[in-house]
């Protein structure tokens, strides 16, 4: 796997996911402060799976978790710059996006392998329900104190 997690490897992974998603923002017609806190989002996303990975040995849960606190932190940041949190949630999440295994998941399937395929294919299909499912959960928590802290 990886080295320990609070490594200079995790510390360059982290500056390349922030270089990265900085890059993608910019591409994204993002301005001002946005595409610092969206790189920075980007940087914790993968930071935090790789430490989360290290710990639990499980990728589905790392994946989950680190999804969960870059939500959370869209949440708070979007928040406090008065800009909609999707714009945030869109590009922090971007380094756990599975493009690997979609990639493996056609390039078997165009060879004849559907075995392979299908395996890539289950993968893909597993890690973006988990992405999905960790998003909704904290916007529907989100959604739920906000209620709560209005009414009272």
């Amino acid at each position: 796997m990886f080295g320990r997690p609070f490594d200079l490897l995790t510390l360059m992974q982290f500056a390349w996911a922030f270089l990265a998603i900085i890059g993608f923002s910019l591409r994204s017609n993002l301005k001002g402060w946005r595409v610092l806190f969206t790189g920075l989002g980007g940087g914790i996303c993968w930071a935090a799976y790789l430490i989360i990975l290290y710990f639990s040995k499980s990728m589905l849960l790392s994946v989950f978790l680190a999804i969960i606190i870059v939500c959370i932190y869209s949440e708070v940041v979007a928040r406090l710059m008065a800009t909609p949190v999707s714009v945030f949630v869109m590009c922090v999440i971007i380094p756990l996006v599975p493009g690997r295994s979609l990639y493996y998941s056609m390039l078997f399937y165009i060879n004849g392998s559907s075995g392979q395929a299908s395996r890539y294919i289950f993968d893909t299909l597993m890690i973006s329900g988990t992405i999905a499912m960790a998003i909704a959960i904290v916007a529907s928590a989100t959604s739920l104190f906000l209620r709560i802290r209005h009414r009272f």
